[in-house]
């Protein structure tokens, strides 16, 4: 009978090695790669039978269909992010980079779960019991029946939340530091965590009860551990923040039961995180209206439309290669949007530096970011401010063309509620409100804001003249 070859296989992407290596060839991780028994898959021994399966019943797409049940914990950004509040039997990743504030909010959510009645059990692998009491003090919420524990062995974790009346959530803090005796691995390593996600995700499925995983993240901001991981759960939220600034945002990527792309806001203070019921004052509460180089953007964060300032510094250079430094946005786009101004506006930036920053340490990932990108470049060189209350947003083509985005109706609606009566758009936008004509500009390409921005500082030089 011929000897089954062991097999050495990459926990990140599955790639199969004849032997043992410290980096694996498919995805360049290193440590990854862990001896598998070949025997134990199906067929693959000389003896082995494969299991005959049993038929599964078939379902029509066509029924009812049934909301599922949610836990709503009443804390309004927490509810908003996870669409809703925690959806039984589901289990939810949070990830984000260390101190960030995942445990402080976890806490309070735990807090305020169990004063509405629920079952909540908090298990702690980094902090002593001793610890997370005296963050429970700080955040006021030590009266609360939150049950804690202390413990990283996933058996043992089981067997006492399993025991008595099901919890309504259950909070690991955090995956990293889970062991399983089922695997023959260090904690922390590719093998455990997925073991004990594994293990976590199927009592949530079997018991009803809803289930939030702390995890660690990278030097690149992404969860540490395998990238299945985060194909498992139900949802996969990113809570981030800027330690220069006071505010952390809790961002949905990815949610089987809700929106993608949502976000909470929130504010760090002495006792905890308190809510931004609106972002968009917070963004722009120190707006210089008076200072050339700075455009309000209309966005939008899921369904939620965030104003937030754009500032731009174009200067002259003495190097032999220009400056080009970028806070919040795409470096690459800000490159587009350059290349498009020499182009095809007669805007000439190869001998200046570029410095560009989105206020308040918030960070854009939209495309339609494009126009006020632009509109904040060509105010910084010609050294116009731009009217106080007008706002900008549109996508930039490689033509110079100004493509219409999406959910107009919502941003000129917010950009109205906090006192912004003008606003540069692309023109043949669908969803315009009715009745509201004359409070934006419709532009077709980008030479049209150019010639826009320079016909003012023309008017105001004429007007100076006069005087």
């Amino acid at each position: 009978m011929a000897k089954a070859r062991t097999q050495f296989v990459c926990q990140n992407c599955g790639t199969a090695h004849s032997r043992w290596v410290g980096k694996c060839e498919g995805c360049g991780e290193w440590n990854t790669v862990v001896e598998e028994d070949p025997m134990g898959g199906i067929g693959s021994g000389p003896g082995k039978v494969p299991k005959t399966g049993r038929p599964v019943a078939l379902t029509a797409l066509s029924g009812e269909i049934e909301e599922a049940p949610r836990i709503h914990t009443g804390i309004g950004e927490l509810d908003r992010a996870t669409g809703g509040g925690f959806v039984r039997g589901s289990a939810v990743l949070i990830g984000g980079d260390p101190g960030i504030g995942k445990s402080t909010l976890l806490m309070q959510a735990a807090a305020a779960l169990s004063r509405r009645g629920h079952r909540i059990i908090y298990v702690s692998g980094e902090e002593a019991v001793a610890q997370v009491r005296l963050r429970a003090q700080r955040l006021q919420a030590a009266e609360t029946d939150v049950l804690l524990a202390a413990e990283t062995n996933v058996e043992d974790i089981l067997a006492t939340v399993g025991e008595g009346k099901r919890p309504d959530l259950v909070i690991i803090d955090s995956i990293q530091t889970l062991w399983s005796d089922t695997a023959e691995a260090a904690p922390g390593t590719v093998t455990q965590v997925r073991t004990g996600v594994q293990a976590m995700i199927r009592f949530a499925k079997q018991t009803g009860a809803a289930m939030v995983l702390v995890g660690h993240v990278t030097k690149e901001g992404q969860i540490a551990g395998p990238r299945v991981v985060e194909h498992m759960v139900d949802a996969v939220l990113y809570f981030e923040g800027d330690r220069g600034h006071h505010y952390r945002i809790l961002r949905t990527v990815k949610n089987r039961f809700g929106p993608t792309d949502e976000i909470g806001v929130f504010e760090m203070s002495d006792k905890g995180l308190r809510e931004v019921s609106n972002p968009s004052e917070l963004f722009l509460g120190e707006r210089n209206a008076k200072s050339p180089g700075a455009a309000v953007f209309a966005g939008m964060e899921g369904t939620r439309p965030v104003l937030v300032e754009v500032q731009a510094l174009v200067a002259p250079t003495s190097l032999g290669t220009p400056r080009r430094a970028v806070v919040g946005w795409d470096s690459a786009r800000l490159s587009m949007i350059l290349a498009v101004l020499e182009a095809h506006c007669g805007v000439r930036l190869g001998q200046h530096d570029v410095y560009l920053n989105v206020a308040g340490g918030y960070r854009i990932s939209e495309p339609a970011a494009d126009l006020a990108v632009a509109s904040a470049l060509v105010s910084s060189l010609a050294g116009l401010a731009l009217p106080a209350d007008c706002v900008y947003f549109g996508e930039v083509s490689l033509s110079g063309a100004i493509r219409p985005v999406a959910h107009t109706a919502q941003r000129l609606k917010e950009a109205e509620k906090l006192g912004f009566s003008q606003a540069v758009l692309p023109a043949g936008s669908a969803d315009l409100p009715k009745g509201a004509g004359g409070r934006w500009s419709e532009i077709d390409s980008l030479p049209d804001l150019v010639a826009r921005i320079a016909g003012s500082k023309s008017a105001l030089k004429r007007e100076d003249e006069d005087v």
